[in-house]
C-alpha cells in the first residue's frame, strides 16, 4: 500500500517543540510551528520568541507567520530564516475573532489583491520554501480558495494547504473536501489537504477523493500523536510516547508554560479512559507537574 505523506497541522497553543518532536518521532512528515505574530516577533516580544524556539531533531521545520503588513511579515520571515527555519508558512486560516478583527488569518481571504502583494513581498524576502495555509473562503457566498491558490501560484508560492471550511463555519459541520479537489484541479503546485482526518484511513480517503499531495492532521493528533504511525499501537507503546512527551515538556518549556501544557495534553491523553471526566477538574486544579503526572498515571494504570 502506497505510504501517505502525513503532516502535523499548526495549532495555536499546541504545536510547540515538545509536541512537534513527539509527532515527528511517531512518523509525522514536515512540521510547522504554531502561529507566530509577525509584529510581536519583529518587536522582540519574549513570549513570541519562545514560540519560535525549536529542537534540532525536529527539522525540517517551517515557521508559520500571522500578520497583514507585507513589510513586517517579510522582515519577520527573514529573521526566522536566519534563525534556522526551513520554510515560512503564512497563516490565512485562523478564524478567531480577535485575529480577523486585525485583518489577519482568514480575513486575508477577503482581499485577494492585498494577499497577492503579501505573497510577492514574502517570496522575495526568503530563499526557503514559502507556503500558505488557507480556508475555503470567508463565508458560503465567498468561497474563493481556487482564486487565492491561483494567485499564490502566480506569485511563486511553493505549496498551499487547504482547510475547506469557511471562516464563518469555524470548526463546525463536515469539512467539504470537494473544495480541496477544486484547488488540486486548478493549480500545478502541491496541495496539502486538511480537515476531519482522524485516522490513516481518513487520510487515504482524502487523497482518493481530492488528489491532494499530502494530508495535514490537526485535531486528530490531540491525545493521539501515534496517528502518524499508520499502524495500531498497544497500550505500553502509547504509555511510552506519553512519558516521552511529558519529559520533553518539562525539559524544554518555561516552568509556568510547562505546567499548563502538561495539564492540557494529559487531559487529551485521558480521553476515553474510565473516570477521565472526573479526572479533568482535579488535573486542572493541580499546582505542580509531579501532581499532574501522578493523577494521570493513577487513572492510566487503574
Amino acid at each position: 500500500m502506497t505510504p501517505i505523506d502525513l503532516r502535523l497541522a499548526p495549532m495555536a497553543g499546541v504545536t510547540n517543540a515538545p509536541f512537534r518532536l513527539v509527532c515527528r518521532e511517531a512518523g509525522a512528515g514536515a512540521l510547522t510551528s504554531e502561529e507566530i505574530d509577525a509584529c510581536a516577533y519583529y518587536l522582540g516580544n519574549g513570549k513570541t520568541e519562545t514560540l519560535a524556539r525549536y529542537l534540532p531533531e525536529e527539522r525540517p521545520l517551517a515557521m508559520q507567520l500571522l500578520g497583514a503588513d507585507p513589510d513586517i511579515l517579510s522582515e519577520a520571515a527573514r529573521r526566522l530564516e536566519a534563525a534556522g527555519a526551513d520554510g515560512i508558512d503564512l497563516n490565512m486560516g485562523c478564524p478567531v475573532p480577535k485575529i480577523v478583527a486585525k485583518g489577519q488569518g482568514s480575513a486575508l481571504m477577503r482581499d485577494p489583491l492585498a494577499a497577492a502583494v503579501i505573497f510577492r513581498t514574502l517570496r522575495k524576502a526568503v530563499g526557503v520554501p514559502f507556503t500558505i495555509k488557507i480556508r475555503g473562503g470567508w463565508d458560503d457566498r465567498t468561497i474563493n480558495a481556487v482564486e487565492i491558490a491561483r494567485l499564490a501560484e502566480s506569485e511563486g508560492v511553493d505549496a498551499v494547504t487547504v482547510h475547506p471550511r469557511t471562516r464563518s463555519q469555524l470548526y463546525t459541520g463536515r469539512a467539504p473536501w470537494d473544495v480541496i479537489a477544486a484547488v488540486v484541479a486548478a493549480v500545478r503546485l502541491p496541495v496539502i489537504g486538511n480537515g476531519d482526518v482522524r485516522s490513516v484511513e481518513d487520510a487515504r480517503a482524502m487523497v482518493a477523493a481530492t488528489g491532494c499531495a499530502a494530508v495535514m492532521i490537526g485535531r486528530g493528533s490531540l491525545g493521539a500523536p501515534w496517528i502518524f504511525r499508520g499502524a495500531p499501537l498497544d497500550r505500553d507503546g502509547r504509555a511510552a510516547i506519553i512519558r516521552r512527551h511529558a519529559a520533553l515538556i518539562e525539559a524544554h518549556l518555561p516552568e509556568r508554560l510547562a505546567l499548563v501544557q502538561l495539564k492540557k495534553h494529559l487531559a487529551w491523553y485521558s480521553a476515553g479512559l474510565p473516570g477521565s471526566a472526573a479526572l479533568r477538574p482535579r488535573l486542572f486544579a493541580a499546582t505542580a507537574p509531579a501532581e499532574v503526572q501522578a493523577l494521570f498515571w493513577e487513572l492510566w494504570t487503574a
